[in-house]
Order: C-alpha cells, then sequence, then structure tokens
C-alpha cells in the first residue's frame, strides 16, 4: 500500500488594510445568522473588538460576544465556550484575537460538533475529530501565531500541566481568514517581537522539518524572508502600516507551512514549558529557537543555508556547513535585536532542566525534527539557553 503524502488549505485568505469593516458581510455569506464572536477582555478594552461589532451591526447580524478567552486556553474555558454556544443558539462562530482566541474558538467548534469535552480530542491516530466544526471565520489581531489557517489548536491541560494538540485535520480549519493589518497597528514592541518570531519559528520548523513537501516550503521561505525585512522594522514603528501588512502576510503563510503535519523541537520545549509555567507562548518560543538552531543545522545544512539566503545573509565562497551557521548567527542577531528576555529573565530555574527536557522529549514535535533528539540532547539544548 502506498503511503501517500498529503496537503491541504481549506481556509479562504481575505485581506486588505480595513478588511475587518466586511466582516459581516462575510458572516452573512457563510450563511450565519447568529455567531458567537469569541475574545478577550485585553481587546474588548482596547476597542478593537469594537470595531468587528460595528462591522457586524452595520450588517444586522445578529451575535453573542464571549470574551473569556485567557493566554494559554484550558480544557473548562473552551467546554464552557461550547455550553454558551449551545444555550445561546449560536450556529458560527469568530476568533478574534491572537492565537489563543482563535484557537479557542476552533476547539469550542470541535467540541459543538463532536460532542464532549476537548480534552476527548487530544491529537493521536486515529483521528478523533469526525466532524466538520460549524461556519468559523478567524480574525488575527497579531502577526504571529497563524492560527487564523493553521489545522490547528492548542489547549492547556492545567491537570498534566501541559499543552497538547488539537487538529491534524481539514476539519478543523475555519472557514474564512479575514486579515486587516490594521488591527495590528500600534501593537506594544514586547508582542510584535514574540508573536513575529513564533511565525519565524513555524516557518523554519517547517521548512526543514521531516514531513517537509515542496508546497509548505515555498510559503515557508517566503515568510523567513519577509520577517527577516520587516520584523525590525515593525518592532522599531508600530503604525508602519506595510511592515504591519507584510508581516500579517507572513505570519498567516507561515501558519500554512504547518498543514497537516508537525514542527519540531522548539515547539516541543515551548509548548511543554508554557503548559508548566504560563508563559506568553511567542517570548518562550523567541528565546528558544536559536539554540534549537544551533543544535539542528547539522541535521539540513543545505536547507539551513537557504534560510541564511533569506535572512539577508552573504553565503558566497562559503561551505555548505558555514552557509548553514549564517542561518543560525542571523537568528541570534535577530532574538537579540528585538530584546527577547532569556529563560532566566522570564523566571524559569534551571533546577528544573531534568524535568523540561523530559516533556520535550515526550511531546509528539519531537519527532519531526530534522536532528536525532534523545532526552541527553534536549538538557544540552536547555542549558545552552543558560549560558547566555
Amino acid at each position: 500500500m502506498v503511503n501517500l503524502r498529503s496537503f491541504e488549505v481549506p481556509t479562504v485568505v481575505k485581506h486588505a488594510p480595513g478588511a475587518v469593516k466586511a466582516l459581516g458581510d462575510e458572516v452573512k455569506a457563510l450563511g450565519c445568522k447568529r455567531p458567537m464572536l469569541v475574545t478577550d477582555q485585553g481587546l474588548v478594552k482596547t476597542g478593537l473588538v469594537g470595531e468587528a461589532e460595528k462591522a457586524l451591526q452595520a450588517s444586522n447580524v445578529d451575535y453573542v460576544l464571549f470574551a473569556d478567552v485567557i493566554p494559554n486556553p484550558p480544557i473548562a474555558l473552551v467546554d464552557h465556550g461550547a455550553e454558551v454556544y449551545k444555550q445561546e443558539g449560536c450556529d458560527g462562530l469568530i476568533g478574534f484575537g491572537g492565537g489563543s482566541s482563535m484557537d479557542t474558538a476552533k476547539a469550542i467548534g470541535v467540541v459543538v460538533a463532536n460532542g464532549g469535552s476537548i480534552l476527548q480530542y487530544e491529537w493521536a491516530d486515529p483521528q478523533p475529530i469526525k466532524k466538520r466544526i460549524p461556519p468559523l471565520i478567524t480574525v488575527p489581531t497579531t502577526a504571529g501565531t497563524g492560527s487564523e489557517v493553521t489545522l490547528w489548536a492548542v489547549i492547556t491541560d492545567p491537570n498534566r500541566h501541559i499543552k497538547f494538540n488539537v487538529g491534524g485535520t481539514g476539519l478543523i480549519a475555519p472557514y474564512v481568514a479575514l486579515i486587516d493589518p490594521e488591527l495590528t497597528l500600534g501593537l506594544p514592541a514586547h508582542i510584535t517581537a514574540g508573536t513575529g518570531l513564533d511565525a519565524l519559528t513555524h516557518a523554519i520548523e517547517c521548512y526543514t522539518c521531516a514531513y517537509a513537501q515542496p508546497w509548505p516550503d515555498a510559503v515557508a521561505l517566503w515568510a523567513i524572508e519577509e520577517i527577516g525585512k520587516w520584523l525590525r522594522i515593525a518592532f522599531a514603528q508600530g503604525n508602519n502600516l506595510k511592515a504591519r501588512y507584510q508581516m500579517s502576510m507572513a505570519a498567516m503563510l507561515a501558519g500554512m507551512s504547518y498543514g497537516t503535519e508537525s514542527a519540531g523541537a522548539v515547539h516541543a520545549m515551548s509548548q511543554t514549558a508554557g503548559g508548566v509555567y504560563d508563559l506568553p507562548h511567542g517570548t518562550l518560543t523567541a528565546a528558544l529557537l536559536p539554540h534549537v538552531m544551533a543544535y539542528n543545522y547539522l541535521g539540513e545544512p543545505e536547507k539551513y543555508a537557504r534560510i541564511a539566503l533569506a535572512m539577508g545573509e552573504d553565503i558566497r565562497g562559503l561551505s555548505v556547513w558555514d552557509a548553514a551557521w549564517k542561518a543560525v548567527e542571523a537568528v541570534r542577531r535577530l532574538v537579540k535585536d528585538l530584546e527577547i528576555p532569556t529563560l532566566a529573565q522570564m523566571g524559569i530555574p534551571k533546577k528544573d532542566i531534568p524535568m523540561l527536557a523530559e516533556l520535550a522529549f515526550k511531546d509528539p514535535q519531537t519527532i519531526g525534527n530534522p536532528r536525532d533528539l534523545t532526552l541527553e540532547s534536549y538538557i544540552k539544548i536547555y542549558e545552552s539557553c543558560f549560558e547566555e
């Protein structure tokens, strides 16, 4: 029997400055009469949610506001959201915000369509998700997670102190991603940095992982190139619309490069550590990225050399190994320029390395890493993070 590789992009992507004004029309086009608007209180207070509500009201769309999302959304939040959805007679979803809001909306859709608790849908083989989620529109307010197009949601299990993945199937995909770079204008610099480097990590890990395919390779490389050009500018000039637009597109394509498969050691480490310490995913991922790259470049030297080129490095006349190392150096400089704190500065104690290494080693994303990993490998990578 042939083991077929596959790639699917079920989400329609629509984008423009001011795109959020079309939200009501997009809801109607999907046949929804009472969607649930899933977001967080921070975005309510900033007034960004008000932009979405104005667009819905202008189109006479009845909606239910669910603004209970918190960072690293837990199981109970998702299950509660699904109950509210049913009680309010909703017939669709809008995930408005960063990765936490969009992941929560996807996960609510999984529970609504398939029943039970989101805990039952942790990724496994065979796939536990059997039914398509209700119509979902994702509207990102950061340029980072790519959750507006990914086939995944990341949920926290407080009892196990881990994050787990739900998805890996088109059944969880948003129906429409509505991307408005104006929603990211003025985003605080530290959030721009963490989310932007999360997008870079998606692109680099998916480009170099064991599951790589030509189509996602192409979009991952474009994302790497644009992030290399524009992330520093977006960090330095929060209201630069060109930089924000290019970063929004790069984050979307970096998310798309995930496909139905996985990433690598950076996400195995950041998702497990994030489940223990409840830290911002993007910032934690950014702090880990150069250290994992320094370990991984031996596994995919030609692809790492291509990453260096995409990041603007001059690799003329270099051996493939020296060119590959240029990618590591380029990312190290970027992480430093964006003022990403170290693990120690985030409050992670060095004494926890053995526990963190064991959690990462057990994470399913370890399998796709471009260089073989052992428990000792993770210990060494974590130790290098504390040598800064």
